[in-house]
């Protein structure tokens, strides 16, 4: 049986690592669970959810040209529709655009321009670069002077 992507498999938990989990496939094929792919929680710990010798259901999500298939377990749970629709993030009145649920203006009150920030960045960085030097000088030099 040929793997694709989008199809649903059974598998059984063969290993688990800190970063998610193998599944092994039909024919003795190995694919990977990453540990965002388990839940459509948080995962911390992928102990918490799996186990060895688990049976699972499986999605396949990409399959990589030198073999390495990505499985995963959330998408493989039908949900129904109403419930993918909530999951969705909500968009601003203009179809999107706003950034971590503030509308986002350059240049609004209180915000710096580009030219503040690169001046306050220039000024930071000279100011380190001679504490970095007087620093350095001063362990080379024994008694404060440059050696020559």
């Amino acid at each position: 049986m040929a793997i694709e992507v989008g199809s649903k498999l059974e598998g059984k938990v063969t290993g688990i690592t800190h970063f998610g989990a193998f599944v092994d496939l039909s024919g003795g094929v190995t694919g990977l669970v990453h540990i965002s792919e388990i839940a459509d929680s948080y995962v911390k710990d992928v102990h918490e959810h799996l186990k060895i010798n688990d049976m699972v259901t499986v999605k396949v999500i990409n399959v990589d040209k030198d073999g390495k298939i990505g499985l995963s377990i959330r998408q493989a749970v039908d949900k129904p529709p109403e419930q993918q629709q909530q999951q969705m993030p909500p968009r601003g009145p203009r179809g999107g655009g706003d950034r971590g649920g503030r509308n986002f203006r350059p240049g609004g009150p209180g915000r710096a321009t580009f030219e503040d920030k690169m001046s306050r960045f220039l000024k930071d960085s000279e100011e380190r670069i001679s504490n970095l030097k007087k620093s350095t000088e001063s362990k080379r030099g024994g008694r404060g002077g440059r050696r020559s």
